[in-house]
């Protein structure tokens, strides 16, 4: 059996719930095999960021250039990329491989960490935004991360949060993907905003373990996207993946403030 390859571009946590770590154990977990590309080393537990350490635009580059080179990349997911020196590399390298055989972006606009730790400084943010958003097959922030792309405050409604994703949608992602887990109320609704709209719906499930959630739900959708799975059908099987893995994120019992979720939860059980 041939296992599709999807490639994590994002950085490293030492406490192996989000990032690179998070991003690998989504991928295997759901049948892809991983590559990785390391943009910052950080330190970091459940509790805190203690330390971030940026790796060199170059070596970015290289990572790029070094896996593209030898592996059939089906779908590449971006997370944390940081400054604007290292998202201007990784879209120039993406953007030199994608014009000799073309596949899907998941970009992640990671900004703040589950502890409330920056992790994207403010001169990021354009660059971002006009760098990598429009090379996103399918972009997916939360509400905070939204609203700061837009330079507006975080949608209160339903309204809202559609309207911002028909903004950012509008900077020319392939789709969007509104993500409502800060959003109040017992059900948590994710909306999917471009030519192919979707709803997605779920109880709000209460445990204090969500650490790498959305690092976990985009490099899900970039899996299903390698398997040649359609927008939707990626996006959906990602939300019911993460489902079970917020469910079975109390079985773990790892560190003492946020843990992470059970990436594992179909493969190892419930307790």
């Amino acid at each position: 059996m041939t296992h599709p390859i999807a490639l994590t571009i994002a950085g490293s946590d030492s406490g192996g719930g989000a990032g690179i770590q998070a991003d690998l154990k989504s991928f295997s977990a759901l049948g892809v095999y991983g590559a990785s590309v390391i943009t910052a080393i950080t330190a970091q537990n459940t509790r805190t960021v203690a330390a971030v350490e940026p790796v060199s635009p170059a070596m970015v580059a290289a990572q790029i250039d070094a896996v593209f080179g030898d592996l059939d990349i089906r779908a590449v997911k971006i997370g944390m990329v940081g400054g604007p020196e290292r998202i201007a590399a990784v879209a120039e390298r993406l953007r030199t491989f994608q014009e000799a055989a073309p596949f899907p972006i998941v970009l992640d606009p990671v900004m703040v960490a589950k502890s409330g730790d920056a992790l994207l400084a403010d001169e990021a943010v354009a660059a971002l935004r006009e760098r990598l958003i429009p090379m996103a097959t399918v972009l997916t922030p939360n509400l905070p991360e939204a609203a700061r792309l837009l330079d507006l405050a975080p949608a209160a409604s339903p309204d809202e949060m559609r309207a911002q994703g028909q903004a950012l949608y509008a900077l020319g992602a392939g789709h969007v993907l509104m993500k409502g887990g800060h959003a109040e109320g017992e059900i948590c609704t994710d909306l999917l905003i471009g030519p192919e709209p979707l709803s997605l719906s779920a109880p709000r499930q209460v445990t204090r373990n969500t650490h790498g959630t959305g690092c976990s739900l985009s490099s899900a959708i970039a899996a299903g996207l390698a398997q040649g799975m359609s927008v939707p059908d990626a996006v959906s099987l990602a939300h019911d993946w993460l489902q079970g893995a917020i469910a079975g994120a109390d079985d773990l019992s790892v560190g003492l403030g946020h843990g992470p979720v059970n990436h594992f939860h179909a493969l190892w059980g419930r307790t």
